[in-house]
């Protein structure tokens, strides 16, 4: 296993930390994190700072929260340059004011940190004195905040925010319903306590505000409920399957295979609620069985 593949082994395991709330371990994991020479590629691929960070602000632990800001302070110097140009493992100075000549000393951290970045500026976009949008951008901009991870990013909000209500404004060309209950949705997801990694992949730029103004709910969801709506798919078709009770019987459709109008079908909600139900249907007279929207 390389250095990379370690650390985004270690902030996997922090992650997971974050989600029971639970930090035991927590300590041990940092102080490995601590002995690892860390790249800015490995420290921008793994975003583990942002993870190193979760568990700062989570745990109690006064040892916990001091390593952990002293990794996320090491990771910063190398965001913002403070590396070689050939691109080795990161140095730090050590503060010796009375030599003029800093010795080096190697930053023991391993993997990305809390600071993947966004550094790319956005192009500029028209200012609004619509009450609508203006109050839109303001709600985006709380939801983006939540948590603070911004802070630790270095990313100018208001700027993110105003651009993904642009991109949804674009889209409808006005602030009808369409338009409000399109930005209700981002806002719900970003302030999710329970889905970070939402808002951190918007914040740092891995979605894009283009992508988070026309994701679906399903995209935007959390890869626990995302396990979740499966496993109830999933047992609702077998449901479906294995009885047909509770269904109801019409001659309203017509069997491709015996031509019987003798049916008995059942709706399922297999994709999100705002997407049509899916329809079973079962010929009573020969069995067959499909499906429709």
């Amino acid at each position: 296993m390389d250095g990379r593949q370690e650390v985004e082994r270690m902030s996997k395991k922090l992650d997971k930390m974050v989600t029971k709330k639970k930090t035991d371990g927590a300590l041990e994991l940092l102080r490995e994190l601590k002995n690892i020479q860390m790249t800015l590629e490995t420290l921008q691929s793994t975003r583990v700072g942002m993870s190193v960070n979760a568990v700062r602000k989570l745990s109690s632990d006064q040892e916990v929260q001091i390593l952990a800001k002293g990794l996320i302070k090491s990771w910063k110097k190398l965001l913002h340059g403070d590396r070689k140009k050939d691109g080795s493992p990161v140095r730090t100075s050590s503060k010796d004011s009375g030599s003029s000549e800093k010795s080096k000393v190697s930053v023991e951290s391993p993997a990305s940190p809390i600071i993947p970045t966004q550094m790319a500026s956005f192009p500029p976009t028209a200012v609004t004195s619509d009450g609508v949008r203006s109050k839109s951008r303001e709600l985006l901009v709380a939801a983006l905040q939540t948590d603070g991870d911004h802070l630790n990013m270095d990313i100018d909000c208001n700027q993110l925010a105003t651009h993904i209500e642009e991109e949804i404004f674009r889209e409808f060309q006005s602030t009808d319903i369409k338009y409000k209950t399109r930005l209700r949705s981002r806002i719900s997801n970003l302030k999710d306590q329970k889905n970070p990694e939402l808002r951190r992949n918007v914040l740092c730029g891995n979605i894009t505000p283009q992508r988070i103004a026309r994701m679906t709910a399903e995209e935007m969801a959390s890869a626990e409920l995302k396990q979740m709506r499966e496993a109830l798919t999933k047992e609702s078709i077998r449901q479906h399957q294995l009885s047909k009770v509770g269904g109801t019987e019409t001659d309203m459709f017509t069997c491709n295979k015996c031509q019987g109008k003798s049916c008995t079908y059942t709706q399922v909600q297999t994709r999100s609620a705002d997407e049509p139900m899916t329809t079973f249907v079962l010929c009573n007279t020969c069995g067959n069985r499909w499906k429709f929207y």
